[in-house]
């Protein structure tokens, strides 16, 4: 904005070098680039009703953000209005060129001409119209100015234009040596009508106030609607800078500042950015005017109040609570109610990191409704809902409770609410392992239009709720094999939120467990243990798993109990009881590797008993089928069969598909297990029972490219196949295990020792 050398543009604020206090008291000065929009609007006045109906409402849509917005390159503003009418363009250059290779008196006599406009009975541009007001702005500005000010302005738009001419010539030379259609090709990929490119805003000259409001307010939306439409967060601070160059008290810069350092977890700049808004706001008395006497005190408040909840955003949760403290200070000083529900609002999400404590979010709910604050009381409602489902509450409460906030949601039009919603509800039934109804909310929120006018092109829903429900989106194709939908709409989630956006942590996170689950599943071991790094920098609980996974699978036994019992230490510490359920799991699985079936049990009873108390179905189903592989070792198969038909249809019905294949396998180990003691004809039976499981089975492992579990399947049906004397299948299982067992290296247990 402010990078080329100030002498270009003329500044009435800068004088000797010097920018005098408030670079934004006068509103609007002339440069180079408003002297031609003036000659545009001139042309456009001249051409009457030769132009036609479509040029014209063409023209006047452009007309608006090229008052608004910062000043561009010649050649950007030829071009766009060339998209209009290339007839009215050919004139505003005749006629600039005509100014910038004349007499300076010709630019006075132009000035002198504008004026005209406004004349008559029936004036060409009324006084207080958009345009009518620019003009008088210019016509006032232009008066201002010395002899010596006024030939600064003449030389800047005689450089402005032969800047432009040199470009064009070069232009020429370069579409001599290029293919005509590359260069058509070129020319349709440029959008006029999109954000300006950060080189051509950085050769813009200094900005009005108008100008500056209208940078920051499209920044701003941006931001919120469509972070990848913005300016890049360093290119973005860069004209901030140069912008609070020329009014270092312009309090929305700051805050701007402050939104763009919170895009990259700068604790430094933004807290500094969010001190020097509030600050700038008690100085310029911009509070005062709209609230008498008690501007001071609420800006005092609402800056403690914020300056908490950047600090709890950034894990400082001591200093966040000293910050709130004095902001609920200020606020029952001075009797601000409103002030208090948002200060109790957060004091109950501090109070959350030390113990469970309904009292507070109830009672904020119940006030918030009280105090007419429908945003407030949604929010403290989805904060209850989640704090119950982590509880283990019913799911039909749940979402009694969930659709009373959306009544709230409609009736009050709040449009981000409504998905924070869907996406809690998606995140609930995949915490209960019903994996459809999870499906079904993604599918519904990103079938949804936003209920927020935005502008064309931005993308309408580009908030968090959108990046999680992407995420369980991508992980439940990823859990039925689908990789390839998996990898799509990865790809469309870093397209939309790229890696320096503020929710770019949910899809990388998921990113590297999925590649994780794919390497393990192909028993690529070693990739597998070099994405351990990438998932404990994004999530430590779950990177910690993950390498006792890996250590598991490794047959490093040691290593990964002593890693399991510390995670089991921390979750149950922090409450974690989804991961500790898991831990759990895990445990038993060692135990099993380690020939301690008979301790394996109460491990699994416990986290049976955590699966059932915390409802969490899908995990008491694994559970159960982990139950009936301890009794098949123990050598009650039948009791395993029977415990079998409990758990297995949950897993079918919303399991991944490598537990549906496990599932399958330990029905056909069972069936095999039982059939010892039957009658030779209905042992016959039961073994051809086996094999229809067994090749279910096969078909779940070679959809997730799970070789490991092949290669034993086939070992297991070749065996059951010469049991039966099939010797043409069975060598066909033999020479396909064979295969697989070339290809990867043996696990060093018994088969029977293994459940998944």
């Amino acid at each position: 904005m402010a990078s080329v050398h100030e002498s270009l543009y003329f500044n009435p604020m800068l004088t000797n070098g010097v920018v005098h206090a408030n670079v934004f008291g006068v509103r609007d000065w002339v440069t180079p680039h408003k002297m031609a929009l003036l000659v545009l609007l001139s042309e456009l006045g001249r051409a009457g009703a030769q132009l036609g109906l479509l040029e014209r409402r063409r023209l006047n849509r452009l007309l608006l953000p090229l008052l608004q917005g910062p000043d561009m390159a010649l050649s950007r503003l030829r071009k766009a209005i060339e998209e209009c009418c290339p007839h009215l363009a050919g004139s505003v250059h005749i006629r600039l060129k005509l100014m910038a290779e004349g007499e300076l008196k010709d630019m006075e006599q132009f000035f002198d001409d504008l004026s005209d406009s406004f004349s008559g009975t029936e004036p060409e541009v009324h006084k207080t119209s958009v345009v009518g007001l620019f003009l008088r702005h210019m016509i006032l500005a232009y008066n201002k100015l010395s002899f010596s000010q006024v030939y600064k302005l003449y030389t800047a738009l005689q450089q402005y234009f032969h800047k432009d001419e040199k470009k064009d010539g070069a232009d020429e030379n370069e579409m001599e040596l290029t293919n005509p259609e590359e260069l058509d090709g070129k020319m349709e990929k440029e959008e006029l009508d999109g954000p300006l490119r950060e080189e051509e805003i950085a050769c813009s000259g200094p900005l009005s106030q108008k100008q500056a409001e209208y940078f920051l307010s499209q920044q701003a939306s941006l931001l919120k609607n469509d972070e990848t439409k913005a300016l890049a967060p360093a290119s973005l601070q860069k004209e901030l800078n140069n912008l609070l160059k020329f009014n270092p008290d312009f309090a929305e810069a700051h805050y701007l500042s402050y939104l763009n350092s919170l895009r990259v977890q700068d604790v430094f700049s933004s807290t500094h950015s969010l001190l020097h808004y509030f600050d700038r706001l008690i100085l310029t008395g911009a509070e005062s005017k709209s609230n008498g006497d008690e501007g001071y005190g609420r800006s005092l408040r609402y800056a403690a109040l914020n300056l908490a909840a950047l600090h709890c955003r950034f894990g400082h949760y001591q200093q966040a609570e000293l910050a709130l403290q004095e902001a609920i200070r200020i606020a029952q000083e001075s009797n601000d109610h409103i002030c208090l529900q948002h200060c109790l609002s957060w004091l109950y999400i501090l109070e959350q990191k030390i113990f469970d404590s309904c009292v507070l979010l109830e009672h904020s709910v119940n006030k918030s409704l009280h105090f007419g604050l429908p945003y407030l009381a949604s929010l403290g409602i989805q904060s209850l809902v989640q704090q119950r489902a982590f509880a283990g509450k019913a799911a039909n409460k749940l979402m009694d409770a969930l659709k009373d906030s959306d009544l709230l949601h409609w009736k009050h039009s709040l449009s981000e609410l409504v998905d924070i919603s869907i996406a809690q509800k998606t995140a609930i039934w995949r915490l209960y392992g019903r994996s459809t109804m999870a499906l079904q909310q993604a599918q519904t929120l990103l079938s949804m239009n936003s209920l927020e006018a935005v502008n064309v092109g931005v993308q309408q829903n580009n908030t968090e709720s959108f990046a999680v429900v992407l995420c369980h989106l991508a992980e439940l194709h990823a859990e039925q094999g689908y990789f390839a939908a998996a990898s799509e709409i990865l790809k469309h989630l870093k397209e939309r939120f790229p890696p320096n956006s503020q929710h770019a942590q949910l899809w990388m996170l998921f990113d590297q467990k999925i590649q994780f689950e794919r390497a393990m599943n192909d028993g690529r071991y070693h990739v597998a243990d070099s994405l351990v790094g990438g998932i404990t920098a994004l999530n430590s609980i779950e990177g910690v798993y993950s390498k006792a996974i890996v250590l598991k699978a490794q047959n490093q036994m040691s290593d990964a109990h002593k890693l399991l019992q510390k995670l089991l230490i921390h979750c149950q510490k922090i409450k974690n009881t989804e991961m500790v359920i898991r831990v759990l799991l895990s445990t038993a699985e060692l135990y099993w590797r380690s020939s301690c079936h008979t301790i394996a049990l109460p491990v699994l009873l416990q986290a049976l008993a955590l699966a059932r108390e915390y409802s969490l179905q899908y995990l008491a189903s694994e559970t159960v089928l982990n139950l009936a592989f301890s009794q098949l070792i123990l050598g009650i198969p039948e009791q395993a069969l029977n415990i079998l038909h409990m758990a297995i249809e949950p897993v079918l019905a919303h399991g991944a598909v490598l537990d549906k294949g496990c599932a399958m396998f330990l029905v056909a180990k069972c069936q095999v297990a039982s059939a010892a003691s039957y009658t030779p004809q209905k042992k016959i039976e039961a073994l051809e029972s086996a094999i229809l499981n067994l090749n279910e089975a096969k078909t779940y492992f070679a959809k997730v490219d799970c070789k490991e579990q092949l290669r034993d399947v086939l070992y297991f049906q070749a065996r059951l196949f010469h049991t039966l004397g099939k010797t043409q299948e069975r060598n066909k299982c033999a020479m396909l295990f064979r295969q697989l067992h070339q290809e990867l290296p043996a696990h060093g247990v018994p088969l029977i020792n293994a459940f998944k």
